[in-house]
């Protein structure tokens, strides 16, 4: 169990998936082999019900890690049995789930509603059919565009996930998908930069010299963009890289990971701001008083000061001032 943006995470490992994706070693990324039943979800809630207090209002009992309407119906029933309770009884917002694509149908659906759950997140990954076919994800984008048009009629809160740099794709590609993503109309979104985890194909194509694994620098510039793109659009990215783990970080060969790779990529954001207003405002060089929201200080800063050096090769030494009127990548110069 883990507690996420006040929500209570239970994973079903690897559970209710009939494909082995080149990239996929689900146990490992998430660190966990326990299959999970009914008193353990129970139990699991009442733990985080002491722990969060008031919050569990807005909170969602997540099921994730697997491909939850997939599994086997009844071990799929007793799951959301354990948790429906405590959303009928007005306890918690509700239950989130995670599943594939071609996953998803009426029937499905009708089921889902009667056990109080709000939201379903689809395993895009990718808009590109050529890569979908070439990482062995067994759906097309027609199956992620059905499915979401049918949780839209069902009322059902609707994320999607996309990875970027998986085998066969580029930047133009994942610049494709996030477009073709955000015509959906989802509530939210999670970008997850491919990490090449040990014992899959794709470590066998990444040791072979077939598939060259994207940078964390890569992944920040690319990333960043399709950050600001998706919060342009009003659509909340809830998650932005893998979570960390001890066993993702034995597991994993390659790849753009890092614990704060989200930071990373609103920080490049505010930077990128930073440079389009020195050149709006001619100014090339010298000591420049900047004011940024005081709580994107460190984002202005950059991990390690990175933005500052930057600034600095650049022939510009900043002041920094904060100010609570300005958003989140916004930045002023006196």
């Amino acid at each position: 169990m883990q507690q996420k943006h006040s929500n209570i995470a239970i994973f079903v490992p690897h559970n209710g998936c009939p494909h082995q994706c080149t990239f996929c070693n689900q146990r490992e990324i998430t660190g966990q082999t326990f299959q999970p039943h009914y008193e353990d979800v129970s139990n699991a809630v009442k733990i985080a019900r002491e722990s969060l207090g008031e919050k569990t209002k807005t909170a969602e009992i997540a099921f994730f890690g697997g491909s939850f309407t997939a599994i086997d119906r009844d071990y799929m029933i007793e799951l959301l049995s354990a948790a429906h309770p405590y959303v009928s009884s007005g306890e918690f917002h509700g239950i989130r789930i995670s599943t594939r694509p071609d996953a998803i149908d009426d029937e499905i659906l009708e089921v889902l509603s009667n056990y109080g759950v709000t939201a379903i997140e689809l395993g895009a990954q990718s808009m590109d059919d050529k890569v979908l076919l070439l990482n062995k994800r067994g759906h097309t984008s027609e199956d992620v565009e059905k499915a979401s048009e049918l949780i839209h009629e069902y009322r059902f809160s609707l994320g999607l996930q996309m990875m970027t740099a998986l085998y066969g794709s580029s930047d133009r590609t994942d610049k494709e998908t996030a477009r073709k993503i955000a015509e959906l109309n989802p509530d939210t979104v999670r970008i997850y930069p491919t990490v090449v985890m040990k014992g899959t194909e794709l470590y066998r194509l990444y040791t072979d010299g077939e598939y060259e694994p994207q940078t964390v620098g890569d992944a920040i510039e690319l990333c960043s963009e399709l950050l600001s793109f998706f919060e342009g659009k009003g659509i909340n990215v809830i998650r932005l890289g893998l979570h960390d783990s001890e066993s993702l970080r034995m597991n994993m060969a390659a790849g753009a990971f890092h614990p704060a790779l989200r930071e990373m990529c609103e920080s490049r954001i505010i930077l990128k701001n930073t440079f389009n207003l020195l050149k709006e405002k001619g100014i090339n060089s010298g000591t420049v008083e900047f004011t940024v929201s005081e709580k994107s200080v460190s984002r202005f800063i950059g991990q390690k000061k990175c933005n500052l050096k930057e600034l600095e090769k650049s022939g510009i030494t900043a002041i920094i001032k904060q100010s609570p009127e300005l958003g989140k990548y916004e930045v002023r110069i006196s």
